[in-house]
């Protein structure tokens, strides 16, 4: 079965860009379209405004927007989807984000309080209502969140997520000491850096949220690696083993994440084909996420990260429903 276990609905800061990237995933969702012989002419250009209009007066979470997912999916063969959402996207968690992102008057700290500020801007219960709207109507969803993981901070994360009712939790690492490695305002701060350490320091985050027993799935491991900035694998090879041996120690699966791969510089999966062997060895179960923000990203590039799985020795996938871990055979799609 294809199962494509870590998407998004959306996700800012909302700029001419995002406008941009949204007006061409409208393109597959359900609705009036225009012929091509009419693109670039200004009836067309007028409809997409509309179209674009429409998008933004109803937001994200309709039935309608969460529907594109499904059609373009089942299109590349998907079967079986799991959806996530930033938590930091949630006002209900904002007390425990602004604890742990620096926020404060320095250089960074002010680009990160801009980037939250831009990004936190709704509730978890419209989230949960339109997918569990979708499963009531047979869509073969599944409903999570994504969360990031903060040393420290794992009581409180405990008490916040067993308010609602999940299928799964994905476990995520974005912030090192308050600095959010993968925005691109910031990456001069690895020049800082001893990339070994900072290597290091990365894994004992993932190792702790793998310990924490909060998490099913750990999500794109070595994402730290986003901007290309990244040691000789060599001297990474005892800390993958490490990671691997705790992540099955604690029972927690990861995931074959192919975001990067085809929306940052480093234009690779997480993790790394090297990692993925030491998952392997240790027997760490693994799904398939495309990591997409848009409904025309769904599914991309998953067929060669099934693939990759298949040569690594995986014979099999894990999904999830109401926090149980279920298993289905792997698909060779290559």
């Amino acid at each position: 079965m294809k199962v494509d276990f870590h998407f998004h609905l959306e996700e800012g800061p909302y700029s001419f860009g995002w406008l941009e990237r949204t007006a061409r995933a409208l393109e597959v969702v359900p609705g009036e379209t225009n012929p091509e012989s009419e693109r670039n002419t200004l009836d067309w250009l007028k409809h997409k405004v509309k179209r674009l209009e429409n998008r933004l007066a109803e937001g994200c979470f309709t039935e309608r927007w969460l529907e594109a997912y499904f059609i373009e999916g089942q299109k590349k063969g998907i079967q079986k989807f799991g959806i996530v959402d930033h938590l930091y996207r949630f006002k209900e968690f904002r007390g425990y984000y602004e604890k742990y992102i620096v926020m404060d008057d320095s250089r960074l700290g002010k680009l990160q309080r801009h980037w939250f500020d831009g990004v936190q801007m709704c509730s978890i219960e419209d989230y949960l209502q339109v997918v569990r709207s979708m499963q009531d109507k047979g869509f073969p969803v599944a409903v999570g969140v994504e969360a990031d993981y903060f040393p420290g901070g794992e009581e409180e994360l405990k008490g916040l997520l067993e308010q609602y009712e999940l299928d799964y939790v994905i476990g995520s690492v974005h912030f090192i000491d308050g600095w959010g490695f993968d925005n691109p305002e910031v990456q001069d701060i690895f020049e800082t850096k001893n990339l070994v350490e900072l290597y290091r320091y990365l894994f004992e985050h993932v190792k702790g949220a793998a310990n924490s027993g909060l998490f099913d799935i750990i999500a794109h491991l070595d994402n730290l690696k986003v901007f290309n900035y990244r040691p000789e694998e060599q001297e990474l090879l005892e800390m993958y083993d490490d990671v691997a041996a705790t992540l099955k120690k604690a029972n927690v699966a990861s995931e074959i994440n192919t975001g990067l791969a085809y929306r940052y510089p480093v234009k690779e999966m997480c993790p790394s084909p090297t990692f993925l062997s030491k998952l392997y060895e240790h027997g760490v179960p693994i799904t398939l996420s495309s990591d997409s923000h848009y409904p025309d990203d769904i599914g991309t590039l998953l067929d060669e990260a099934a693939t990759l799985a298949k040569q690594t020795g995986y014979k099999e996938i894990v999904y999830f429903e109401k926090r149980q871990r279920m298993y289905s055979a792997l698909e060779d799609r290559g």
